[in-house]
């Protein structure tokens, strides 16, 4: 029996980055498919629950990042450039934002082809490894998007070119989220019972475990 769960994901979420890999691993071993589930960055849906409060709460998640991929053994540095144009000092979003949507766009296309988790891990290594700068140009995406088993020219022309019906899809993406009874990520939603958080995969795979789920 193969089980069935849906991975709400971000890519500006280093947390997001730390479970990917993981998830996708998962979903390779036990009889699992997991549906990537794009969203926006909360800065980009809400910027008031994340930046307005205390300042504390940007400088505590670049801390805690990356102490959580040293202890995972995994590279980490802020990416160059920021998925999300934002002046870190004043916590300002710039109004012009030339890579996240389309990024996102690209990341459901790849679901549309039944390849976003691993869409999603390939191109969050080369955004939050610190192994690469300008990760958005096509020298390094093609690539990324290669190891997927994905075609770049494709994803990036139907981002382009189907960008209304993509977006309402990742519009849909958020409602079903905040419908699971959450509002971050990365979140894997399995039976209806979210499990949010990098710190949450083993809990997730426990309760799945429960339902059947049984090594490939």
């Amino acid at each position: 029996m193969t089980l069935k769960a849906d991975l709400f994901f971000s890519f500006r979420s280093p947390y997001s980055y730390l479970a990917i890999g993981r998830y996708r691993a998962m979903a390779g071993e036990y009889n699992l498919e997991i549906a990537l589930r794009t969203v926006l960055p909360i800065a980009i849906r809400d910027p008031s629950i994340l930046f307005t409060g205390s300042p504390n709460v940007g400088r505590y998640i670049f801390m805690d990042a990356a102490r959580s991929a040293q202890m995972l053994g995994l590279p980490f540095r802020w990416p160059r450039p920021d998925p999300v144009v934002q002046n870190l000092a004043t916590r300002e979003i710039a109004a012009e934002q030339p890579y996240i949507h389309h990024l996102c766009r690209m990341g459901q296309a790849a679901e549309r082809r039944g390849k976003g988790l691993p869409f999603a891990d390939e191109v969050s290594r080369i955004i939050w490894s610190g192994s690469t700068d300008d990760w958005h140009l096509e020298g390094h995406m093609r690539p990324a998007c290669e190891r997927a088993g994905l075609d770049f020219r494709e994803l990036d022309g139907e981002a382009q070119d189907d960008a209304t019906a993509l977006d309402a899809e990742i519009a849909a993406n958020q409602a079903a989220l905040e419908a699971a009874g959450h509002w971050g990520v990365p979140t894997l939603v399995f039976n209806g019972e979210p499990f949010f958080g990098q710190d949450r995969i083993a809990m997730a795979q426990w309760r799945m475990e429960q339902h059947g789920l049984s090594r490939s």
